[in-house]
C-alpha cells in the first residue's frame, strides 16, 4: 500500500474506530490555531461518516503500530466520473520532512488512477502556507481565494492536479 515511510511507521486504510484517535491529535498537529473556534471547526470537518464510508480511499500511517502519525482522507466524486478529492490530510508536526505527507498522495494518487481517475481536487484556508506550498511542490496548481467558500468567513483557495500530466511516482 505505502511502502516507502520511515522505519517504525506503518500503513493501513482508515477504520471507523480510528474516528476517536484521530481527532485527538488535531488541536496538538495544528498548534491550536484559531483557539477553540479553530478546534471545533477541524473537528467539523472530520465527522464519523468519514470513518465510516470512506475507509477503502483513505489511509492511516502508525507509530509503532499504536499511536497516530499521520492520515489521509479522500474519497473518489461521485458527481465527476473522471476526479477524486482529499478532503483532508494531517501529519505529526513532528515528523515533517520525512516524506510522509508526500508518501501518503502517491498512495492515493495510485488509488484514483486505479479508478479511472484523472484529477484530485483539494481545498485549503489562505492562511495555511505550509498546506499551500506543499501542494505546489506536489505539482498543483492553486485558484485565486475564494471568499465563503465553505461558509460565511470561511474562505479557501482550491488545488487541482491534472495525473495524466505528472509522472506516476512524483519526487
Amino acid at each position: 500500500m505505502i511502502d516507502d515511510l520511515p522505519g517504525g511507521l506503518t500503513a493501513r486504510q482508515l477504520a471507523e474506530d480510528d474516528h476517536p484517535r484521530v481527532l485527538e491529535v488535531l488541536d496538538a498537529w495544528w498548534g491550536g490555531l484559531k483557539g477553540q473556534a479553530g478546534a471545533l471547526e477541524r473537528a467539523l470537518l472530520l465527522p464519523r461518516l468519514y470513518f465510516q464510508h470512506f475507509t477503502t480511499t483513505s489511509f492511516l500511517i502508525e507509530r509503532d503500530g499504536e499511536q497516530v502519525a499521520a492520515f489521509l482522507v479522500g474519497f473518489l466524486s461521485q458527481t465527476e466520473p473522471d476526479a477524486a478529492y482529499v478532503h483532508f490530510v494531517g501529519v505529526d508536526p513532528q515528523l515533517h520532512g520525512q516524506g510522509i505527507g508526500r508518501a501518503l498522495y502517491r498512495a492515493f494518487f495510485a488509488l484514483a488512477r486505479s479508478h479511472g481517475r484523472r484529477y484530485v481536487h483539494c481545498v485549503t484556508s489562505p492562511q495555511n502556507t505550509a498546506s499551500r506550498s506543499f501542494h505546489t511542490r506536489l505539482g498543483f496548481t492553486i485558484s485565486s481565494v475564494k471568499p465563503n467558500y465553505d461558509g460565511p468567513g470561511l474562505d479557501r483557495v482550491a488545488f487541482t492536479i491534472d495525473l495524466a500530466a505528472q509522472p506516476v511516482h512524483p519526487t
